[in-house]
């Protein structure tokens, strides 16, 4: 236990003080995520929508989102990752206050619309600036510790939201500008002036991807493809899981929001240790791997029996996959890019998270609505298979640099 200890504490040293600054402005941030996990039964349960019409809605949130994504690169190339952070944190802040003001199917879209993409502005941005403020041997233990902030805030969120959500879903969108609110400021206040490593030097035989835009990097266009598929299937965690709970098993918005802050709460714990073990003991291309075949087993084990048990194992299970398999997407999209592109590539990397969250809800609640829950999951894990066969293939092709 000692030695475990002191193993878990041990991937944390030398990380810089930026890089946990900006875990902490994630954290707050995402703390108040209490409106995304809660949308789809908002919508239904409380609007009155079809399971239909709901999974249309909260296609919105992803074609916001890769708008966003795409948007938010572009910006992070021409006026650098501070402004476009500041922009997308205060942004969100009075579409926030507004949403719950929106209760028809058009005025909802649109507002749904206009928040994911400001949200989805930050990411790209975001990741350069983890980038820029970390020392090249701690990148992706930098990009770790900002997604165990995010999951932790993830935790939070969703358990406050069930209990908010059980006395009105309007405090579930007010908490959501509080979190933003607060983020903003301490963003603002310790990053203002802020100065980041020096590095980036270009090696003979890299001159060619130095200037290549990602849209003609035929390899990466590929990566890009099979992490939409996978986006689609793990992001199902966000519409149509949330929905099996409330359907399938009648779980109300507490037990909902108590299964979803066990995940969370697993990728806090254990995602910076296994990340760590990963990066030694193997490559970023076998942890994807892995990762996905994880994603499917996740979901595809929701068939066998029935059960609350079943239901954490499964969320377990789906943890595992996307410790393994996140960060190491943006390892791979780091070393495609370097300082004069990253935010283009980060931006398309972002992008494939964002088309998954237009296509999640869409096809999971059509099927599930249409053909069952368990076909929906029969389907996750046999496509999250085949996307582990193509990861494979591909990354034999790819060339990448030593971790």
């Amino acid at each position: 236990m000692k030695t475990y200890i002191q193993s878990y504490f041990k991937v944390y040293q030398g990380l810089s003080t930026p890089a946990w600054m900006l875990a902490l402005v994630m954290l707050v941030n995402r703390s108040g995520a209490m409106v995304v996990p809660f949308l789809g039964v908002y919508m239904v349960k409380h609007l009155g929508f079809s399971l239909e019409s709901a999974g249309l809605l909260l296609s919105c949130f992803g074609i916001g989102s890769v708008v966003g994504s795409s948007l938010g690169g572009w910006l992070t190339d021409k006026f650098g990752h501070f402004k476009v952070q500041l922009f997308s944190l205060v942004g969100v802040i009075p579409l926030f206050v507004l949403l719950p003001e929106l209760t028809t199917t058009t005025s909802l879209a649109g507002g749904i619309l206009a928040l994911s993409m400001v949200s989805d502005i930050l990411r790209p941005a975001n990741s350069v600036s983890l980038a820029y403020y970390s020392k090249p041997e701690n990148v992706v233990r930098s990009f770790t510790l900002n997604r165990m902030a995010l999951n932790l805030g993830f935790s939070i969120g969703p358990a406050l939201g069930g209990l908010l959500a059980a006395i009105s879903y309007n405090l579930l969108f007010y908490g959501n500008a509080i979190a933003a609110t607060l983020a903003a400021v301490i963003f603002f206040v310790y990053f203002r002036n802020k100065k980041g490593e020096i590095k980036e030097k270009v090696n003979t035989g890299e001159e060619e991807l130095k200037y290549q835009s990602p849209y003609k990097d035929a390899p990466f266009l590929v990566f890009t493809f099979l992490s939409i598929l996978f986006a689609i299937c793990f992001f199902q965690l966000l519409s149509s899981l949330p929905l099996y709970y409330k359907e399938v098993y009648h779980l109300n918005e507490k037990s909902i929001g108590v299964i979803l802050a066990y995940s969370g709460v697993v990728v806090f714990s254990l995602e910076m240790l296994i990340v760590h073990i990963a990066e030694r003991r193997t490559t970023a291309a076998n942890a994807i791997i892995i990762g996905v075949f994880c994603c499917g087993v996740a979901f595809a084990s929701l068939l066998i029996t029935e059960g609350i048990w079943l239901l954490y194992v499964s969320m377990f299970i789906l943890c595992i996959a996307e410790i393994l398999a996140m960060p190491f997407m943006a390892t791979v999209t780091l070393q495609r890019s370097n300082i004069k592109n990253r935010g283009a590539y980060m931006g398309l990397n972002s992008l494939s998270l964002s088309a998954g969250l237009i296509f999640a809800p869409f096809l999971g609640t059509k099927i599930a609505a249409n053909y069952g829950f368990n076909v929906l999951w029969m389907g996750t894990g046999a496509l999250m298979l085949l996307t582990s066969i193509g990861f494979y293939l591909l990354m034999k092709r790819m060339k990448l640099k030593a971790q």
